[in-house]
Formats: structure tokens, C-alpha cells, sequence
């Protein structure tokens, strides 16, 4: 009898299995202040959402986009015998009645000691975009004339400013700052490197510019005009027209050193052959990234495309480092480290996309790609085409952006977001051996291209 009543429950528990699992909201009852959001997750039979028909994909993957009012949305989920209620509360939202901010300037000139390592200069007072003119050391001291927003404007020479964050910097207590003397530079021969080493009495703000020609621009320096000293560099004859392929500039006590990598010269047949190249499988460990509709990890899905990644470049005879192997968390800081340590000419950070409330994630699919100083932006064209033709997948654009890992690396570096996650189309291809292997060739396809030229 026992036995029976086992058996009972057993196909009790049985009939009461999930026929939908829903993996974003991840809460019931969540606050979302947007126009709209989406319910992602699968499902083994027809789902209904407040009694509409939810489209699923063969895999059982959706993604469903519901608008938001004012106030409480409650939405009924009904598939089989499961049935699940979230309650999704968009706020008020109350306008700021904070004036809007303006610059104060100082009676007199204050002095600022940076107190963070590669403290970003910026082009304009907002701790976002593409405005960093710089990334300044530890203890170097900056004249300022004013304040805004969080931040204090920094003199760099005539009607020349830029602006450094508040929780970068202390007071200094001396108030003194002389103007630095540039007692000149030398040229340093190097295997890989044209290497150029200025002599400064102090560290100034720095800023390089690429372009044509190449500049490094000294800010705070006697006797130069607006107190500014500019070298170009020919960058284009120095490399024979080739193209610039990593550059770097730091303070070794008050000497700068710029190093410039020489032209790369490779073999026709086997273009990446000895090429250093850092392959970054974004996230790991405790830091899961993206949850796609059927539940798989972002951390996952980067470390098996890095992972054939790494095969398909040791295969062409390319020289690999990889930020991580296995599921373990690495810092931002350190995988730039580990690339620049290892002397990378090329980084790749691999990752799968998402998308914030408001948007749909069935009208975003494909592969988008970031890089941030211009020298990476022909192998990020190239990339992008090559994976178009040969894989496939919808072009989601080639962007400039501010990420942490590709803005503080010396070689071409680039974030490639592969696919979307919560798009069910993308989703499936995402978590395909097949589909992440022929990516992966297309990937080392085009860099075989872009050294070839």
C-alpha cells in the first residue's frame, strides 16, 4: 500500500512540472520605469499573456513586449495548468526641481592632486561618451579656475580646458604648482617599438591625438606658446604607410615615454603566424552577464565561442593569450593587464548582447561590434563583413564606444557582442556548437585579411 501511495505522488509532483519558466522579470512584482518591457524566457506548450497568443520559437524560446502605464500592470500567465500572476509597477516620475548646473569659477587658481590611477581627463564635464582626452597617474597636479557638476575644470593653456571628476582628486595642500620645463626628448630603438622619451621636471596633462600626422600634446610647459608643446610624428612614413597597429604613453617618473609599434610584417601565406592576440571570453565566476531565453549564462556561451576561438587562431599558427580558460571571475582591470602584459597586438572580448526595458528584442538580431580609439575601427569593418558573408548574421553596426576594456589596451582592440541572448532566433544560435565554430573561423577569416593587407 505504501508503495502504492509513492507511486501516486510521484505522478502527482509529475503533473505539476513547469510548462513555462520565465527568466526576465526574475521578480514577480519588479518596478520598471519604461514605456514598455518583455517577458523572455520558454515554454513546452502554448503560453497566453492576459489572454494573447505568445508566439513561440521551434526551441520553445520567447520573447513578448508588453507596453507600461502609470501605476500597477498586472499580467496573467497561462500555459497548461501553470499559471503565474507578475504585478509590474511603473513610477511616477517627478521632474527635478534642480536648477540646471553652471560653471563657478574660482577667485584664484586651486591646485588638485590626482589620487587614482589612469583618472580620465575629459573633453566636457559628463562621466559618459567619447570625451576622455586622457588617462592622468597618481599624484600629478593640475591647476583649475572653476567647478561644475561634480567636476573641476582644468587649465591646460589659453582658452584651453578640460575636466577632471571630484572623487579623483584631493586638495593640495601646498597651492603650488610651477609651470613644468621640457628639457627635451630622445629616440630609443627597440625591436618592436619606436619609443620616444620625454624629459619633463614635473608630469603634466598629456593628451595623443591620432590622426595625420600623430600628436602628443604636453599641457603646463615654460616657454612654449600658450604654454603647450606639440610634436607631430609622421606616423604614416615612420610605419611605410602601414597601418597603426597600438601605441601607448606613461610616466616613468617624470620622463614620458610614447611607444609607437613598428610596422608588423607578416608571411603572405600564413598571415598570423606569430601574431600575439588576446582573446577575452567576457564575464565568469560569480559574474553570470546575460540570461538568454532558455537559460543559458553569458558567461557560458563567451567561454565556448573563445574557446574555438582559440583553436581556429593556434590552427593558423597565431600566438594566444586568454584571459580566461575556465569559469573563473577576472576583473576588467585585470584582462586589460593580461593582454597588455603579454604584449597583444590584437584583443578580442567576446560577449552576447541584451537589451534594457523599452526596446524589443525581437526587432534587435545580429552582431554588433565596439571599439573605442579610431586605429581599431578597419579590423572592427572587416570583422563585421566577414562574419555578414560568411555566418550569416544581420549587421547590428560598428560602434565607437567608452568600455573599459578596449579603451585602456595597447593593441587593436575590439568588444564583439555576437548575438542577442533574449532574441529567440539569436538565442538558438548562440547556444549551437555548429553556429559558434563557424563563427569562430570567420572571426580568424578576417583577421588572416586584415594582416594580409
Amino acid at each position: 500500500m505504501k508503495k502504492l501511495f509513492l507511486l501516486i505522488g510521484l505522478v502527482l509532483l509529475g503533473s505539476q512540472a513547469f510548462a513555462f519558466d520565465i527568466v526576465y522579470p526574475k521578480k514577480n512584482d519588479v518596478i520598471i520605469n519604461a514605456k514598455s518591457t518583455f517577458f523572455v524566457g520558454s515554454s513546452d506548450t502554448p503560453l497566453t499573456i492576459n489572454g494573447q497568443d505568445v508566439p513561440l520559437h521551434p526551441t520553445g524560446a520567447f520573447a513578448y513586449v508588453v507596453p507600461l502605464n502609470t501605476g500597477s500592470n498586472t499580467f496573467v500567465l497561462q500555459s497548461a495548468e501553470q499559471r503565474e500572476i507578475f504585478v509590474i509597477t511603473k513610477p511616477v516620475v517627478k521632474q527635478s526641481s534642480l536648477p540646471p548646473a553652471v560653471f563657478s569659477p574660482f577667485r584664484a587658481n586651486k591646485i588638485f592632486t590626482v589620487t587614482t590611477d589612469d583618472a580620465p581627463l575629459r573633453s566636457i564635464p559628463i562621466d559618459a561618451g567619447i570625451n576622455r582626452m586622457a588617462h592622468l597617474p597618481r599624484d600629478l597636479k593640475l591647476i583649475t579656475d572653476g567647478e561644475k557638476a561634480g567636476f573641476y575644470r582644468v587649465v591646460l593653456g589659453k582658452d584651453k580646458h578640460g575636466w577632471i571628476s571630484k572623487t579623483n582628486v584631493r586638495p593640495d595642500t601646498s597651492n603650488n604648482c610651477d609651470l613644468s620645463e621640457l628639457s627635451g626628448y630622445e629616440y630609443l630603438d627597440d625591436e618592436d617599438y619606436f619609443i620616444f622619451v620625454f624629459h619633463l621636471t614635473r608630469k603634466v596633462p598629456f593628451e595623443m591625438i591620432e590622426g595625420k600626422p600623430f600628436s602628443i600634446k604636453f599641457y603646463n610647459i615654460k616657454g612654449q606658446p600658450e604654454n603647450t608643446f606639440v610634436m607631430n610624428l609622421p606616423v604614416n612614413d615612420i610605419l611605410s604607410d602601414r597601418k597603426l597597429m597600438g601605441y601607448s604613453g606613461e610616466y616613468n617618473g617624470n620622463d614620458f615615454i610614447l611607444k609607437v609599434r613598428k610596422p608588423i610584417i607578416t608571411n603572405s601565406r600564413r598571415p598570423l603566424h606569430n601574431i600575439r592576440i588576446a582573446i577575452d571570453a567576457g564575464h565568469g565566476g560569480e559574474e553570470a552577464g546575460g540570461i538568454g531565453c532558455l537559460g543559458d549564462k553569458e558567461k557560458d556561451i563567451n567561454l565556448s565561442f573563445a574557446k574555438y576561438l582559440e583553436t581556429e587562431l593556434k590552427k593558423r599558427g597565431a600566438r594566444v593569450i586568454m584571459t580566461r580558460s575556465d569559469d573563473n571571475y577576472v576583473s576588467l582591470k585585470d584582462r586589460v593587464e593580461i593582454a597588455n602584459y603579454g604584449d597583444a597586438v590584437v584583443f578580442l572580448s567576446i560577449h552576447a548582447n541584451a537589451l534594457p526595458d523599452g526596446a524589443d528584442p525581437n526587432k534587435n538580431r545580429g552582431t554588433s561590434i565596439y571599439y573605442y580609439y579610431p586605429q581599431s575601427k578597419p579590423l572592427a569593418d572587416i570583422i563585421m563583413d566577414t562574419v555578414v558573408s560568411e555566418v550569416g548574421v544581420p549587421n547590428d553596426k560598428v560602434r565607437q564606444r567608452s568600455l573599459a576594456v578596449i579603451r585602456n589596451t595597447n593593441a587593436l582592440s575590439i568588444l564583439i557582442e555576437v548575438s542577442y541572448l533574449i532574441n529567440p532566433e539569436d538565442n538558438a544560435n548562440l547556444i549551437n556548437p555548429e553556429f559558434q565554430k563557424h563563427y569562430a573561423k570567420a572571426i580568424a577569416d578576417s583577421l588572416e585579411k586584415y594582416f594580409e593587407k
